[in-house]
């Protein structure tokens, strides 16, 4: 399994001009695969604040139990804001034999293994320009996070946050620490439960508490199929920090001032009994002292909340998701879904949802297996025809709450998992944002470019059996860069 999905030195590419990077500069993250924005503002989670305004006029908002705390006010929601594809779906689009001609010998690479598939969609239209075996099930690794993504925004809308409860029994002296699902949870969110459960208590004289812990929300096998590994924690619906180690004691996950939010680390195997003993132990800091251990358990029939914290909208998770390849988050969106569709929040039943809730958008299935959320599992299969439908979809202005799923894929040569790529001068870095999929033997390429004349196009490029990481990357590289730099008229 590699650790993390970075590119490694690269070959040389086909020179892109010096008008196409300053012509797709002008486009990088304002319209990108959204077209061309008037609206003006700050980036606020991804999002403009004229996008904040539209949505809220048309009163959206989202799956979460945003049901009141005894001390807080939930959150107002994130949403978001159409797509524009109409300015970069002004020009010509390139022909099927241009691309052929610019691609062919490109995916005929030995570097791609013994099976692979790519193909070209126009964005604006939703004609596939180009194909090459686009149409075969494949494993996807982690691209699959784009048809969990689309199928979780689909489902719950991008303002949807997930919450996080403290309940207490009428005598204040049972509290119970219910998981919703929220991987990102970390000490500033105990810390504000803390705060607002000691102030309860205190309101009702009582000091000394029995604490537990409520993980019921999800069901099914809480390792990953690939086992205790560094990539992902226990798919818990209770855990800090997403159960990271980072170097700190156990107990402790996410502690450290410099633990990181992203990337390997070792995993806690109890997740959400460490961020119970963390709870209970800042509730001492408070003067309110648990009587034993915390232990698994769910609430009194009776008991009522008294605090509740949030997570970043849905809208704010998937850019994260995509950006950095996480994969706990990946697996809470899938289990969200499950939940919207009324399915157990398991692997089995996250990818049912993720199947049905694609369907309901008229995506391209055939063949397709979601086995898990994450695409570690190599049971996973989509075809190259399905991930650029995904992203095409995420562009359509019929579908603004998808637009988190473009905003959030990599830009080559500068963020996420394509940092370390297309950094040659000569390249097309800040051209291409894609998602990368990396697992032994399999590596995949997903995303958008505005190509030569300006045309926003959709590419997925998927290949198995490789037997150089660095090789295959390289050669998916030169595949995106002749995209980017093809006009590809005649």
């Amino acid at each position: 399994m590699c650790d993390r999905e970075r590119g490694c030195s690269e070959v040389p590419v086909p020179k892109v001009t010096t008008w196409q990077l300053s012509a797709g500069s002008a486009v990088i993250g304002l319209a990108l695969a959204a077209g061309l924005i008037a609206a003006s503002g700050p980036w606020d989670s991804g999002q403009r604040k004229a996008e904040r305004d539209w949505a809220a006029a048309r009163d959206r908002t989202g799956g979460a139990d945003h049901g009141p705390t005894a001390h807080r006010v939930s959150p107002a929601p994130a949403p978001s804001a159409p797509g524009v594809l109409a300015a970069l779906g002004s020009s010509a689009a390139p022909t099927g034999k241009g691309l052929g001609k610019a691609l062919g010998g490109l995916m005929d690479d030995p570097a791609l293994g013994r099976t692979s598939g790519g193909v070209v969609i126009d964005a604006a239209t939703g004609r596939t320009l180009y194909g090459s075996d686009a149409d075969r099930p494949m494993t996807p690794a982690s691209t699959v996070k784009l048809a969990t993504m689309v199928a979780g925004l689909s489902a719950l809308g991008p303002d949807h946050r997930i919450a996080t409860t403290v309940t207490a029994s009428p005598d204040g002296k049972r509290l119970t620490l219910k998981g919703g699902g929220d991987p990102t949870l970390d000490r500033d969110g105990l810390r504000t439960l803390a705060d607002d459960t000691a102030k309860a208590l205190r309101a009702r004289g009582v000091s000394s508490v029995r604490v537990t812990y409520d993980t019921s929300l999800y069901s099914g096998p809480l390792l990953h199929p690939i086992g205790p590994n560094d990539n992902i924690a226990p798919v818990s619906a209770l855990m800090t920090d997403e159960g990271r180690l980072d170097g700190e004691p156990s107990g402790q996950a996410g502690s450290g001032p410099e633990a990181a939010d992203h990337g390997p680390a070792p995993r806690t195997g109890d997740p959400a009994g460490d961020t119970a003993r963390t709870f209970a132990s800042l509730l001492a800091d408070r003067s309110v002292h648990a009587t034993g251990k915390p232990s698994p358990g769910k609430p009194p029939k009776d008991a009522k909340p008294v605090a509740r914290t949030y997570s970043a909208p849905l809208s704010a998770l998937v850019e994260r998701a995509l950006t950095n390849s996480d994969n706990d988050i990946a697996e809470a969106v899938a289990r969200q879904t499950a939940l919207a569709a009324h399915e157990p929040a398991s692997f089995a039943g996250a990818g049912r949802a993720v199947r049905a809730q694609l369907k309901k958008l008229g995506l391209p299935l055939g063949g397709a297996r979601f086995a898990d959320g994450s695409g570690l599992d190599r049971q996973d299969k989509v075809s190259p025809t399905l991930l650029a439908t995904l992203l095409t979809r995420a562009g359509d202005r019929a579908h603004p709450e998808l637009r988190p799923v473009l905003t959030g894929l990599p830009v080559a040569g500068f963020t996420g998992t394509l940092d370390g790529r297309y950094t040659d001068p000569s390249g097309a870095g800040g051209l291409i944002h894609a998602k990368t999929g990396t697992l032994t033997g399999v590596n995949t390429l997903a995303g958008t470019v505005v190509d030569a004349r300006g045309r926003l196009l959709a590419f997925a490029f998927m290949a198995s059996d490789t037997t150089s990481p660095t090789a295959a990357q390289s050669a998916l590289d030169r595949l995106g860069t002749a995209v980017a730099s093809c006009g590809c008229a005649g």
